[in-house]
């Protein structure tokens, strides 16, 4: 048997929306999106964008991001995080990560906050490991006292919730989604900003299309350019499509939480692995890492030659050549997530697993652990 990391849906629902589009139905999928995508998440506005990538550099164009700024997020994320922010030729400045949930440490975060001052520090850009947040409130807390911009990327946190609020709805300036993310990948791409500030909407609307501006009732090719923007926008079969998976996701979540809950029960007291806490209520569970104690990557292989395919979340940024040589880091820079990338490792876990695929994972893991010594 072989078990993917992931597998996109492929149902006739989706099959439907699709045709639609290639019908010539007349409904504008991207407005509709966007519209359904608010009234999930709870949000004010949306922008739906190519990538998540997209709405990640959109959003840091929104905030007017310049040259020199400074964005401080985790070096346990995706290079997406600080190459939007290397794009403007601004600053990442990188902190390690806490040992449970690998994400940001925030007492670290604040000590680094109290001692950078600067007008130039212009936010934070937050990365939900697995849909599992960190505490909002003081994060939220410590923005309005240091002055700077929450930026979230929820890239793993579709449906998650702090609180009993969706994670997009909960405080942030910004939230990006993205719907074919890290190892994950969909059938389409698409991402999503997300904002209740009537200002950061305004503008990020604006530089979503090149910052063209059209007179009403004016000639179509008529038109006028007052800003530097791009071309962030997502088709109409993307969007289509993607309108599906939402409607599913909630459903999609509880399968994760049952299939996170037989991983958990079933490698109880498999030696040399330590499982990840759950959290069934507000966690999505979109992955589910374990920490092996030695050897990880000879662990990861010989699953995958039975037929397991895993993941790793994320590459310390620090390893990375272009940021370990752009800002002469050390290895031993950010102890935590260096520890913690050398025994982590993700396994499948998506609603359409079937109950043969789990149990085959199960005894895979359990088979390959059986040989560590």
């Amino acid at each position: 048997m072989k078990v993917p990391f992931y597998k996109y849906e492929n149902t006739v629902d989706e099959h439907s929306s699709i045709s639609d589009v290639l019908d010539g139905d007349s409904n504008n999928q991207i407005d509709l999106l966007e519209k359904e995508f608010c009234e999930y998440i709870g949000a004010d506005y949306s922008i739906a964008t190519s990538h998540g990538t997209s709405a990640l550099h959109l959003a840091m164009l929104a905030l007017d991001l310049k040259r020199g700024d400074k964005v401080v997020c985790s070096v346990n994320s995706h290079p997406n995080v600080p190459e939007v922010i290397r794009h403007f030729d601004a600053e990442p400045v990188f902190i390690d990560i806490e040992e449970s949930f690998y994400n940001i440490n925030l007492d670290k975060l604040e000590e680094y906050l109290q001692e950078n001052k600067s007008k130039k520090l212009k936010a934070v850009l937050i990365t939900h490991i697995a849909g599992i947040t960190v505490d909002l409130d003081r994060l939220y807390n410590m923005a309005k006292l240091y002055d700077v911009k929450i930026v979230e990327d929820a890239c793993d946190a579709l449906g998650a919730t702090y609180k009993g609020k969706k994670i997009g709805s909960t405080g942030a300036d910004i939230t990006c989604f993205n719907f074919s993310s890290h190892l994950r990948k969909n059938i389409c791409n698409g991402g999503m900003l997300v904002t209740d500030d009537e200002k950061i909407i305004k503008r990020a609307k604006l530089l979503n299309n090149h910052a063209i501006v059209k007179n009403e009732g004016a000639l179509e090719y008529i038109y006028d350019v007052i800003d530097i923007g791009n071309d962030y926008s997502i088709s109409q079969l993307d969007a289509a499509y993607i309108r599906v998976q939402i409607k599913k996701q909630d459903k999609n979540i509880l399968r994760q939480h049952e299939i996170a809950k037989i991983y958990s029960d079933s490698l109880a007291d498999t030696a040399h692995i330590t499982l990840p806490i759950l959290d069934d209520i507000e966690s999505p569970d979109t992955l589910y890492i374990v920490k092996i104690d030695k050897n990880r990557d000879s662990f990861a292989l010989e699953l995958k030659n039975i037929g397991v395919s895993t993941g790793v979340h994320f590459i310390p940024l620090h390893l990375i050549t272009y940021y370990k040589a752009k800002y002469a880091l050390k290895v031993n820079a950010f102890p935590v997530a260096l520890r913690s990338f050398q025994q982590v490792l993700s396994l499948p876990i998506y609603a359409s697993m079937t109950d043969k695929e789990i149990k085959y994972v199960v005894d895979s893991v359990k088979k390959v652990a059986l040989t560590r010594v």
